[in-house]
């Protein structure tokens, strides 16, 4: 059977594609550690390697989580050094350094149920949601006016970092799997219409008809976001053409 003609095509790295490659290059350099000790043997086969590795991550993120929390106890004590002191309301809210709540909109991501039996006028990768089809959806809401985005119930702020590895989505280094799912907080008419405006997302929407992807939005009455974990201050800039510069604090208000 000859291929239909294909909506506009949708590049980028996959959500959905298989980790082999990735596990099998960490697999190899992990080598000499799975048979360092018998006393601490690691798993040797790739499903139990990422998981072991899942394990792990989520275990520092939770660590780095605490370190945070422990740093900003302790600047508030010093008289206001944290970075969000001194923030007025439009600003906290700008930077995501306040929790929020109001109505607004959720909108999921799936992968095809085609992925496990592949039609042949289909490849693999037309079937998966990819990081380009996440970050469509997450640009277009901004763009209809969000105050407040998340992903998997993770507040994005100024500077995470949307992006994926494999078949895994990290989020300011948390680890998800699909289905996605983004909340926005803002006008839900508005929001809607950020996301209709959008053409990469209609070019997401064009395979969601062709090749049964996932794809829903869903008005919410009432949304709750606490604020972004992440940091604030960017350590370097650069001009094109210049050296890089470094921005420091300190001098920046004036202290001596």
């Amino acid at each position: 059977m000859s291929k239909q003609p294909a909506p506009a095509h949708r590049t980028g790295m996959s959500l959905g594609v298989g980790v082999v490659g990735v596990l099998a290059g960490l697999l190899f350099a992990t080598n000499a550690s799975l048979f360092a000790s018998d006393s601490e043997r690691q798993p040797v086969d790739l499903e139990g390697l990422l998981r072991a590795e899942d394990a792990r991550l989520a275990e520092t993120n939770a660590q780095v989580l605490a370190l945070q929390s422990e740093v900003e106890d302790l600047l508030a004590e010093q008289g206001g050094a944290d970075p969000a002191d001194g923030l007025n309301t439009p600003m906290e809210l700008a930077a995501a350094r306040s929790a929020v709540s109001g109505a607004g909109v959720t909108v999921s991501l799936t992968d095809s149920p085609l992925i496990h039996d592949i039609p042949e006028e289909f490849d693999a990768d037309d079937l998966l949601v990819h990081q380009q089809d996440l970050e469509a959806v997450i640009n277009a809401l901004w763009a209809g006016g969000a105050e407040a985005v998340s992903v998997q119930g993770h507040r994005l702020g100024p500077l995470s970092d949307v992006r994926c590895v494999g078949n895994v989505l990290l989020v300011d280094g948390s680890t998800y799997s699909p289905p996605y799912v983004i909340s926005a907080i803002g006008d839900a008419q508005e929001l809607r219409a950020g996301l209709d405006d959008s053409h990469a997302v209609r070019v997401y929407r064009e395979w969601v008809e062709r090749a049964r992807l996932g794809y829903s939005v869903e008005d919410e009455d009432s949304l709750e976001m606490r604020r972004y974990q992440g940091g604030l201050s960017m350590e370097y800039a650069r001009i094109p053409g210049d050296e890089p510069i470094t921005w420091n604090p300190a001098a920046a208000g004036g202290d001596e």
